[in-house]
Order: C-alpha cells, then structure tokens, then sequence
C-alpha cells in the first residue's frame, strides 16, 4: 500500500507522545500490505470504520483517531489526520476534509 503522507503520522507522533509507537506499528503494518476493499482491512484492522469519504482507525486503545481516505482499486492510502478522540468528537474534521462532499 502507497502510504501518502508519512509526514503526518511523525508529526503526530511529536504532539501525541503517548501514541507515537501505535502510529509507527500501524504505518509498519499497512506498508507493506494489500488490501483489495475494507472487508479486508478489517482482518488486519477490525476496528476500522467508514465514515463518509474516509476510513478511521483507532489508534491507543480508541485515546486517538487515524483519519485515512484509502483508494483500494489504486492501493494508496491518504493519511489525512491524527486527532485525540475529544478532537474527533468535534466533527470539524469532517467539513475540513470535505468528508461528505
């Protein structure tokens, strides 16, 4: 899977120390995989969800959410956001990245 952009994931990982090893073991895991839809990416990441345009992931027990828009037919996955799960809460994110556009 084409991860695009890696620089997000390290960035979060500075302002979320806590969840710095989870964003690095989940971008160590979806690297090097394969995933032709999200039934797929459910038996590697069960707690995946849809939510319009993008699929979150649960990062740190659910302390944090991975905000992704992932084009299976091209295997590359958008890394759009980190947010703590209060930030998520807010719904801001979802008119930031045009969500349900």
């Amino acid at each position: 899977m084409r991860l695009i952009d890696k620089k997000r994931i390290t960035e979060a990982g500075i302002k979320y120390p806590a969840a710095k090893k989870q964003l690095r073991d989940w971008y160590n895991t979806m690297k090097p995989s394969s995933y032709k839809n999200l039934v797929e990416l459910r038996r590697t990441f069960p707690h995946a969800d849809p939510v319009g345009k993008a699929i979150v992931f649960n990062i740190k027990g659910n302390d944090f959410r991975l905000i992704t828009s992932i084009h299976f037919n091209a295997q590359t996955c958008y890394i759009l956001e980190v947010l703590t799960h209060a930030e998520y809460d807010t719904d801001t994110w979802k008119t930031r990245w045009g969500i349900f556009d």
